[in-house]
């Protein structure tokens, strides 16, 4: 199947911090291509991703490049995450 779906979806905080879910290897893919830079964790996972959708790895392979990925650039959902810009936001008491 070339979409090559994951176990488990992965999360990602886009814009600012609207959640985006990547469901399959090709969302991933996507996602790291669109991805502005250049860094050695990005490289890496388009090669994963790209190893992935020609069979060479499996799904859950390439998934834990991109998630590794993700938290390097702080952009990765973790369970129970709420936005970055909220979270930073203090409570203001009047």
């Amino acid at each position: 199947m070339f979409a090559k779906p994951f176990e488990k979806p992965i999360r990602v905080w886009v814009g600012l911090g609207f959640p985006r879910q990547l469901n399959t290897v090709v969302d991933a893919y996507q996602f790291v291509i669109d991805w502005c830079g250049n860094s050695p964790e990005q490289k890496a996972a388009i090669r994963a991703c790209r190893a992935a959708l020609a069979g060479d790895v499996d799904a859950e392979t390439a998934r834990g490049v991109f998630v590794a990925f993700a938290r390097k650039k702080d952009i990765l959902i973790e369970d129970g995450a709420i936005p970055p810009i909220l979270g930073s936001a203090q409570p203001k008491h009047v």
